[in-house]
């Protein structure tokens, strides 16, 4: 009786200890995963030559066409708040702000009466005027104005340029003769017309697969 007390008293016991609640464990605090650093886009440096608020706009217009733009090392920028007889349309070099400036026409139907400033942008068909907007140059052909550059328009203000057949080419109307003689470059249909001489050399800095922006601020 003894010993079967004692193994009564032991097996009791030991469901008491099966029954208890086993500890539960306290959790390791959590670390926070460290946020990524935000690196911050670098803003390229305004050249000395061009306005502020147009390079502004351009580098704006630049990244809400960059999916379209595949090369964002240079653009072009024409500034057509500047008179005809000035070298208006710039080249630069976005990272180091370098910049190639060249004269160019803007079109007849932008100043109908000939004063070598351009009054109006136009998108319509047969106006003859220059575009406002972002360009993305495309490929070269031979045309009537001999070694050219197709256009597309990005915004809603030139998207006709294709259209319109408005390129890049040289002219004998841009050339730097005409301000010794007129004051003022002739005007184009609408196109980006650069002096004979000027046009290998804006080829060779712009190329395709850029953007051109056209603007007068």
């Amino acid at each position: 009786m003894a010993s079967g007390a004692v193994v009564s008293a032991c097996a009791t016991r030991t469901m008491s200890i099966a029954a208890a609640p086993l500890p539960v464990p306290v959790p390791a605090p959590v670390q926070p995963i460290p946020a990524a650093p935000v690196v911050a886009k670098a803003t390229p440096k305004v050249p000395g030559n061009i306005r502020p608020e147009l390079f502004k706009r351009a580098i704006a217009a630049l990244d809400r066409h960059s999916m379209r733009i595949p090369s964002h090392d240079r653009i072009a920028i024409a500034d057509f708040a500047t008179p005809s007889y000035r070298p208006r349309f710039h080249i630069v070099n976005v990272g180091s702000g370098e910049v190639q400036s060249y004269l160019v026409a803007h079109g007849i139907g932008s100043d109908p009466e000939h004063t070598g400033l351009l009054h109006t942008f136009s998108n319509a068909i047969d106006s003859e005027a220059t575009s406002e907007g972002a360009f993305l140059t495309a490929d070269y052909y031979v045309g009537k104005h001999g070694d050219s550059q197709r256009l597309l328009g990005l915004d809603p203000t030139n998207n006709n340029a294709f259209d319109r057949a408005i390129v890049v080419h040289s002219a004998w109307y841009s050339n730097a003769d005409m301000i010794a003689k007129h004051g003022k470059l002739g005007r184009s249909q609408g196109c980006f017309a650069v002096g004979e001489n000027e046009l290998a050399k804006v080829f060779e800095r712009l190329g395709p697969g850029r953007m051109i922006y056209s603007a007068k601020v």
